[in-house]
């Protein structure tokens, strides 16, 4: 068979592409996995804090050892994985244009056929712009975190954080177990957006968090030296009267993300906007299928989640996929998947979940409402 003929091509080697590609395999299907990082498994090897939940949620399991797991599972189920290889086109009759990168530094672009795709391609992070927002030393908390967790680099020694999701959160944690002094956290809502635990975590440590702040500029010379913070009223307009100038080289910025859509788009798979998703996601039915017959979606790009969510997406993807291919029967993939959604439905329980849970009850129907037009 021709190297560029594949059953199952997957976008994206995180944990929701990963987990697709294994149960596609497990099924039976040709699968390969395009990633453009040096190593697959994405956001999993940043995460070196135990996660929690329940026992079915991986709880006590650090993210870096369930993305060791998440590969060898793919070794073993023979998923060919392509890394610094970056999907720069999908086109009709399901063809994936893919840039790959070669350990002698060749490139060359290869056109894939695929019975079927699945878009796992994530999500970015989301800018704040102020005062300085493009000096050397102002960086997303994702970027921190890599630096800290992958490359072994400690990005500043006096950081200031701005978001109080459980990016911010964690990633001030894990900042300072690098080494550097988190001075500060602002949040321009009135309350923390993540998980007590979390903020517990970095208080107790002596970590200032101010509710109701927000930054205002970032000066320095040739890279940030101090950054001016103040409080902010109810319509969200700084208080300049409440200016504090804090002596800091680096400035993290955890404003939340927005799913990576662009090749969606490049195949004209229908999309809503939802903010509790993080803007423009494609619509997709309960098997993770969009409006474009044989494209499917999971993790971030399909609604910006967690990790166990993309794992449990990924799993309805790749079987869904595999089922479309005659490599599974209905009555075998409709248990799987209602297990599926059950543990999904536990993932989405709480405020911020049921919120989460509504936006994609709401996506589904969008979905239902494009196909019977």
């Amino acid at each position: 068979m021709a190297q560029n003929k594949w059953e199952v091509v997957v976008v994206g080697g995180g944990p929701a592409g990963l987990s697709a590609a294994i149960e596609a395999a497990k099924s039976g299907c040709r699968t390969l996995v395009v990633d453009a990082n040096e190593t697959a498994g994405g956001q999993l090897f940043k995460q070196i804090h135990k996660f929690f939940g329940s026992s079915a949620h991986r709880a006590g399991v650090r993210g870096i050892d369930i993305g060791g797991e998440l590969l060898a599972e793919c070794e073993k189920q023979g998923v060919e994985v392509w890394l610094n290889s970056v999907a720069i086109g999908l086109f009709k009759e399901k063809t994936v244009a893919v840039e790959r990168g070669f350990d002698n530094g060749a490139k060359s672009v290869v056109v894939l056929e695929a019975d079927r795709i699945v878009l796992a391609s994530g999500a970015s992070e989301n800018a704040v712009r102020f005062r300085g927002w493009t000096l050397p030393g102002v960086m997303g908390a994702g970027a921190a975190q890599t630096m800290i967790n992958v490359n072994r680099v400690l990005p500043g020694k006096n950081v200031l954080m701005i978001g109080s999701g459980n990016v911010g959160l964690i990633v001030s944690y894990q900042l300072m177990q690098a080494g550097a002094d988190v001075k500060a956290l602002v949040e321009a809502a009135p309350k923390i957006g993540g998980y007590a635990v979390h903020a517990s975590k970095i208080a107790r440590a002596g970590v200032p968090i101010h509710t109701g702040h927000t930054v205002l500029e970032a000066r320095g010379d040739r890279r940030v030296e101090e950054a001016d913070i103040c409080a902010v009223d109810e319509k969200w307009q700084p208080l300049l009267e409440t200016k504090k100038t804090l002596a800091v080289d680096t400035v993290t910025i955890a404003a939340g993300l927005k799913p990576l859509v662009e090749l969606a788009m490049m195949h004209d798979c229908q999309m809503m906007f939802h903010p509790v998703l993080g803007g423009w996601a494609p619509l997709h039915d309960a098997k993770m299928e969009t409006t474009s017959p044989g494209i499917y979606v999971a993790g971030d790009i399909s609604g910006v989640e967690e990790a166990n969510t993309a794992l449990e997406e990924g799993k309805l993807a790749g079987i869904s996929a595999a089922e479309s291919l005659g490599k599974i029967g209905e009555a075998d993939a409709d248990r799987i998947r209602s297990e599926i959604w059950g543990r999904l439905d536990g993932l989405r329980l709480g405020p911020h979940g049921v919120m989460r849970m509504q936006a994609k009850s709401e996506q589904i129907d969008h979905y239902k409402s494009a196909q019977s037009a």
